[in-house]
């Protein structure tokens, strides 16, 4: 194996890990293991309970609405699928990473429901892995699209 085939692969597999980190700490916010202490920050209050419902159901309607004006240029990697367009139109005019976005909000709606250690840790990890997905994921659009730092420059988030 090269030196070249090696990069490549290890390329290959740090953006499957990440994907694989992400979908795991996802199923993570829906599991309930009795092994694992699920003790409150604080006691949740009906006010906060309600907030962390609201921000996950704005949330989940902004990734619906991102996962819509993705069409077919929707994947769960870093790296743009073959013969991919750049979307910059729709909820992409705002924001350059909107699912990622409504993943973390998501994460942290159901912490500020539990006000839990638990699922602050979750939102935290989900969070760091997420930005390690962005910042390959906009490597891999700079090279594939010569307007997308152009893109980027106009539209911060």
């Amino acid at each position: 194996m090269t030196k070249f085939q090696l990069k490549k692969f290890f390329k290959a597999a740090y953006e499957i890990s990440l994907v694989f980190l992400q979908f795991i700490i996802i199923i993570l916010h829906f599991l309930q293991w009795e092994f694992i202490p699920q003790k409150q920050i604080i006691q949740v209050s009906p006010f906060s309970y309600l907030m962390g419902i609201l921000i996950i159901i704005i949330a989940f309607i902004i990734m619906l609405v991102a996962i819509k004006d993705l069409g077919r240029n929707l994947s769960p990697f870093p790296r743009p699928i073959k013969n991919s367009n750049l979307v910059t139109t729709g909820i992409y005019r705002f924001t350059r990473h909107p699912m990622y976005y409504s993943l973390i909000f998501i994460s942290l709606g159901l912490f500020i429901t539990n006000l839990s250690i638990y699922y602050l840790f979750l939102s935290i990890s989900l969070s760091l892995i997420i930005k390690l997905k962005i910042s390959l994921e906009e490597q891999y659009l700079n090279n594939k699209f010569k307007n997308y730092l152009l893109y980027k420059n106009e539209v911060k988030y």
